[in-house]
């Protein structure tokens, strides 16, 4: 009989995401596939040290309770199944309850990403998570945390187990629809086209799907125990603001925290709430936040043409 999983957020990551694969990676960078593969046989029982996306995976993993399974995390990895046993002994000392996992032996791992039903996919390889955004699926590119010596001293758990998860707006929660006139013609004329557009709904972005998965897993909690915090992170200022507002509230979905910053730099405000991690179309932002939360970059909309 088939598994069903319909009613379960489904995550998938990659190895490099999960752990840190720093040194494995050098070793394939300099000396090839076979290099690779040996490296990882021969160090088959090292331990690998958490990756950006550890704390991340953790704390999903913890919304799972003894009656009702609210997240699957499966691991999308470049590795052959040869190789990648390294991989599944740090998931088994980690404890972490991770049983599915696809190895591709180095092909693109996001032709599978549809095919799980995922929410959202997390990877360190650009070009898997673009091809999983041209399928309609919620994905980013982990960039290394640039806040610390290495990235264990990145990881440090927060003094709760509360999931906390900041998103930009335009291009990512919504469509890139306002970011083109703004790009195109100016901030005169995309404050302009926002406060005449304010009761039109903007489009949906790549994870708007994913905000409603993690709305869905809210709803199943009293208000007073939330295990899930949301927050919006924008350059938006108002009256830019009253178009996103009026949006979150025809999609009938919640954001626990929203922050127009009319341009100011994000990092601080990310640190201030405490993110798990980040997601922003722009890479510059992007960059600045990894100074001090874990970040994503969602290469969508027009700030990231395909070269």
């Amino acid at each position: 009989m088939a598994v069903q999983i319909d009613d379960r957020l489904i995550v998938a990551i990659s190895s490099r995401a999960l752990f840190d694969l720093s040194e494995s990676h050098a070793v394939y960078e300099s000396g090839g596939v076979e290099a690779y593969q040996r490296h990882q046989i021969d160090h088959e029982d090292d331990l690998l040290q958490p990756g950006v996306a550890f704390e991340l995976t953790r704390k999903l993993l913890r919304l799972n309770e003894a009656s009702r399974q609210h997240v699957e995390i499966v691991l999308l990895s470049r590795n052959s199944a040869d190789t990648g046993l390294r991989i599944f002994n740090a998931i088994s000392h980690y404890k972490l309850g991770i049983t599915r996992a696809v190895f591709t032996s180095g092909r693109d791992t996001s032709r599978y990403v549809p095919a799980l039903g995922t929410h959202l996919f997390l990877s360190a390889d650009p070009e898997d998570v673009r091809h999983a955004l041209e399928s309609g699926h919620a994905a980013a590119t982990i960039v290394p945390h640039r806040g610390a010596a290495n990235v264990v001293d990145a990881i440090v758990p927060q003094d709760d187990d509360e999931l906390r998860i900041a998103f930009d707006g335009d291009a990512v929660l919504f469509s890139d629809e306002a970011e083109r006139v703004f790009q195109s013609q100016g901030l005169d004329a995309f404050t302009a086209s926002e406060a005449k557009a304010a009761e039109t709904p903007l489009g949906g972005g790549p994870f708007k799907n994913f905000l409603a998965a993690l709305h869905r897993i809210q709803t199943d909690f009293p208000r007073d125990r939330q295990p899930i915090r949301t927050a919006l992170v924008t350059a938006r200022s108002a009256p830019a603001h009253e178009r996103v507002i009026r949006t979150l509230r025809a999609w009938g979905v919640r954001i626990d925290e929203a922050l127009f910053l009319g341009g100011l730099d994000k990092a601080e405000f990310l640190r201030a709430f405490g993110a798990d991690i980040f997601f922003d179309d722009q890479r510059r932002h992007v960059e600045s936040a990894s100074r001090v939360v874990p970040a994503g970059h969602v290469p969508h909309g027009i700030s990231n043409p395909i070269k």
